[in-house]
Formats: C-alpha cells, structure tokens, sequence
C-alpha cells in the first residue's frame, strides 16, 4: 500500500528587515502587513495604494490588445446593421459567465445575440466542425468566441469558407499557427502587447465589452453591469489574482453581494449564501460548482440561460434544476475518486511514478477533472485522468475509422509543473489537447494511454527535479497569537480577494499550548484550542485543521511546545462570527 503521508517543507519568506521597516513607517501599519505586501512584490506607497484601493481607472487601454480595434470596428457595423451574431463559448463557468455577459451587453445594444456551447462528449472542448455547419444553418453573419477558439484553425476556416467571419476571444495558450479569423483576441498571443498576460476568458471578453463602451462613448455603468459576472468567472478559473484580475475580481465580489441579476439572485439564494458574505472561497467552492454542474452532467446551456433569467420564477427553476446536477455531481466524483484511490493503493509506487495517469472503463468524462486536482491534492504529482466509456459513445463512433475507442481525459498540475508543455511534448500520442500549465484537456486513444503514460513520467522526470515533489508552505511571517487585535484584522481583510499569487496570508506561531482535548470531527478535520506560552495576553483560540485528522498524534492535551502554520479566518456560524486558525501544518 502507497505512503501518502507526505512531509511538507516550511519556507521563510525572503525579504529585507530594513525595507519591512521602510514600507511599514511609510503605510503606519504593523511590521507584519509590510512583510506581507512586499512577499507580493508591493515595495512602495503607491503601489500598496493601488493593492489596497482597486479601481476601474487603473485597468489598461483596451485598445492596446492585438486585434482589438478591428474586433470592436467589426461588432459595431454587427449592431449597427443588426446582423446575426451568435456568441460560442466554453461550458465551465468561465465560458458561461463571459457568454453571459456578452448576451447581455449585445442585447442592450439592440443586437440580441444567439449562443452555442459545445457538447462535451460530441464535440469535445472548443470549436468543432458540428458546431460551426450547425451555427451556419441558423443564417449566422458573425461567430465570436468566448475561452474557446485559439486553437481552432480549421474550423475558422471552415466557417470563412461557408461565409461567417469570426472574431476570436480566449485567453488560453495558442498553437503555432492562429486561426484564420477577422480578429484574434488572446494576451498570450507572442505578437501582443497587452501589459497584463493573465486574464481569463470572461476578463478578455470584458475588454472587449470595455473597447466598444470606448467606441460608442457609453457609460461607465455598462462596465459595472458586467463586474459580478467577471467576478465569478475569473474566481472559478483559479487566475493569479494580480493586476487587472484582482481589480476585476475585487470589484466584482462586492457588486454580486448585492447583484441586481435575478439568476445569480437566485443561485446564491439556492446554495445558503443570501446574507452572507461572499469570497473567492464562496466561489470557489459554493457557487462554481453549481454552475460547472450542468456542463459535466448534461448541457451547460442552462448555466446561461440561469445567468441571463429575466423572471424571478425561471431563475429560481433553474437554480433548482443546478443544486439537483451538483448533488448528483457530488456523488459521482466521490464514487470515481474511492475507484482512483483503490487503484493508486496498489500500483503507486512514489518513487518509481513522478506523475500519475489512471483510466477505467464508465468512469465519467464530466467529473474526471475534479477527482484529478483531489488525487493531486493527496499524491502531490502531475495527474491525468481519462474516462472510457457508454459515456462517450459518441466520440467512439467517430473514432471506429481510427480502429480504437477514445477517452478523454483531464490533467491537473503541481507547482512548477508546466502541464500544457508536458502534454505538448507527448502529443504524438494524443489525438488532441489544449489548456494552460495548470490544467489542460485531452484526447486519446485507448491503446495509446500505456505509451502515452510511460512518455508523460518521462517527461515529467526531464521537467521536475525531486524537489518539486516535495510539498511547500510558504509563510508571511513569523506571528504571537496576542498580535492578533481588531486592527490588525481590519488590515488583514484588505488583502483579499485571495488566489493565486495573493493567496491568503499564512502565519508561524511558535512555542504554543494546547488547550482542552484535541478532537477530530466531521470527514477526518482536527479541531482544539491554543494559546501562547509565556505571553502576558494568553488569549485562547479556536484551530481547525481539515482533513488533518491524521495528526492528531501530535497535538496531546497539554502539548506545550507546539509550531503551526496557519491562516487566519472569520467562521460564520447560525449569524454569530468567531476568529479560528485554519491549521495547514503543525509540529
């Protein structure tokens, strides 16, 4: 049986003592707060004033994308002479949100569009040749593309050739040859200027929307309409909440708090959020999932007709319609994620595997993804899952000419780790793939997947040395629990929203006691108190370390020399809110 108890590395922050005490002088803030800004690059009273103080002014000219002046030139001749455009996009919340919000923008514009969103299993991710002949048979004039397209050259062609131009909006990693579309909207493209890389699709698509407001010299209320769908979209796709994107996310979140959108109305009222206060983590984990749901269970189409409901009764139909997908989800991901455990039980062998890829007849294509980012959560290694299967019958009946089934497969990745480049290099043995360095799509035939494995641990091992795989905390500072005040939290809080490169500040404590008998309750979660030894304000507080369980052996009654990192968080319970440490190790 695999030894999954990995030790995790504590890493000291590297900064300056002297410029800690320079920036900290400067804001009139604790020692600690100017640590922490400056671990994320914020060295200087003005930019700690834009972290802190995030507004639309700051978000760059629009016009400094590539293409971008010929994508807004062509959609206004498009709702100047009512054209047809149809809006395809993606169906994660991504995809849906940015269709969304386009559908909406347009139809205020007086060009209500149509949208189309692949089917997962007949049409795979992005553009297909079904959904282009199918677009063309609604009498399109003009396709733009939303988190999906950058890679899609013979299908752009393919519509140029049946008299659609194409305008292209993703933000995903572009091939070696664009496709052939009137505009291609991407930062990443090498050809592009753009001053910030890492938008989302929705946050492409709202430049986009922030170029025609530009153009027809709208207002700034347009732009505002569109923050809370921003918000959600950026917050589900996990993108570094820096720059422009914690602007957007920002912003966003305290305009979903009180959304006027009777869809997103209804969802936050139909997963216990009406209220309460809404966080990336709130995203991340309540509202996402629902939406993602109807996309991995069925047609993701609801998710946009939820999200631009105009009457109170549909909305709430719908979001009924989201919770019962996401249960099911629920149960099918822990059902396939029990199944991948059992087979890593006994075949995993740590040192032998730097990466992991399982494939098993019926498991399902929709929640292959999820169960990859857990299984990478408890093994700490690149993994790719890839379903076969009844599921996938339709893509099996294309694939008979081929000679083999197909399965598809989702890969999550690890710090360090670019996936999308791993994937690149075994393309011989895929069928197709796509995503970005965190995670990334695939398809593949089954007697391909045991070379397909062997070349992507090789691969891996060329990429990686044994220290990624070696899991790593990084620390802000170094804290005692009576720092822990009413104003140090008030500063706390400014640094949200979290995510990647801003994710939540994580503490040291040293030299702590136990207070009272340590417990686990719940899914295997450890729950006690502590305070600090030798402290003149011995102040005890709640800690819960989830899914530490298993360390319980550490933290006796009484323990009195106990170090733990942590983050620090608000728990919100019955309407009463109370401090906790949030336990990520201990020792």
């Amino acid at each position: 049986m695999a030894n999954t108890k990995l030790e995790t590395h504590w890493l000291p922050p590297k900064v300056d003592p002297q410029q800690v005490k320079n920036l900290a002088e400067q804001l009139r803030v604790p020692p600690i707060i100017g640590q922490i800004l400056l671990n994320r690059g914020i060295n200087s009273f003005d930019k700690a004033k834009e972290f802190f103080r995030p507004n639309l002014q700051y978000l760059h000219d629009p016009f400094l994308m590539m293409d971008m002046e010929k994508a807004v030139e062509r959609l206004a001749v498009a709702i100047k002479q009512k054209q047809r455009i149809v809006i395809y996009g993606d169906y994660d919340v991504d995809g849906t949100t940015a269709i969304s919000m386009l559908y909406l923008f347009l139809k205020q514009m007086g060009a209500p569009p149509r949208f189309y969103i692949p089917d997962r299993l007949r049409d795979g991710y992005g553009l297909s040749e079904n959904g282009i002949r199918e677009i063309f048979s609604w009498g399109t004039d003009l396709i733009l593309t939303t988190d999906c397209g950058i890679t899609g050259v013979k299908e752009v062609a393919l519509a140029n050739k049946l008299g659609m131009e194409v305008i292209i909006s993703d933000h995903h990693e572009p091939g070696e040859k664009l496709p052939p579309a009137l505009a291609v909207l991407n930062p990443k493209r090498e050809d592009c200027s753009y001053p910030f890389k890492e938008l989302a699709g929705v946050g492409v698509a709202f430049k986009l929307i922030q170029g025609l407001v530009d153009k027809f010299n709208l207002s700034k209320d347009y732009l505002e309409q569109c923050l809370d769908l921003v918000a959600l979209g950026s917050a589900a796709d996990i993108v570094p909440l820096t720059g422009e994107n914690r602007i957007l996310v920002k912003l966003g979140l305290e305009t979903l708090r009180c959304t006027e959108k009777l869809g997103l109305r209804a969802l936050i009222k139909s997963s216990g959020l009406l209220g309460r206060s809404i966080g990336t983590g709130q995203v991340v984990f309540i509202l996402a999932p629902r939406i993602n749901a109807v996309g991995r269970m069925g047609s993701a189409a609801r998710a946009v007709h939820l999200l631009v409901a105009d009457s109170e009764r549909r909305a709430d139909n719908i979001a009924k319609i989201l919770e019962t997908e996401n249960r099911n989800r629920r149960n099918l991901d822990e059902e396939i994620y029990k199944e991948a455990v059992e087979i890593m039980e006994r075949q995993f062998d740590p040192e032998r595997d730097w990466s992991i890829v399982l494939h098993k007849e019926g498991w399902h294509p929709g929640v292959v993804g999820i169960v990859a980012s857990r299984l990478v959560e408890r093994y700490y290694r690149p993994t790719v899952m890839i379903a076969l299967g009844d599921e996938l019958d339709m893509l099996n009946t294309q694939a008979e000419s081929q000679g083999g089934k197909i399965g598809k497969g989702s890969a999550r990745s690890i710090p360090g780790f670019d996936i999308y480049s791993a994937l690149k290099a075994c393309q011989n043995y895929l069928i197709s793939f796509g995503g970005h360095k965190f995670a990334a799509g695939l398809s593949i035939q089954k007697e391909m997947i045991p070379a397909f494995r062997n070349a992507f641990n090789q691969v891996a091992r060329q990429m990686m040395t044994s220290e990624h795989l070696i899991p790593k905390i990084c620390f802000d500072g170094v804290l005692k629990l009576n720092e822990i005040d009413a104003k140090f939290i008030r500063l706390l809080k400014l640094f949200a929203p979290h995510g990647p490169q801003n994710m939540r500040p994580v503490f040291l404590s040293t030299n702590l006691e136990v207070v009272g008998t340590p417990q686990i309750v719940g899914n295997n979660h450890l729950k006690f108190k502590v305070r600090q030894r030798g402290a003149q304000n011995r102040i005890v507080i709640d800690a819960i370390g989830f899914n530490l369980g298993d360390l319980i052996y550490r933290i006796s009654p009484g323990e009195a020399n106990l170090d733990m990192i942590y983050v620090i968080e608000e728990n919100e319970f019955q309407g009463e809110r109370s401090l906790q440490l949030r336990v990520k190790d201990l020792r």
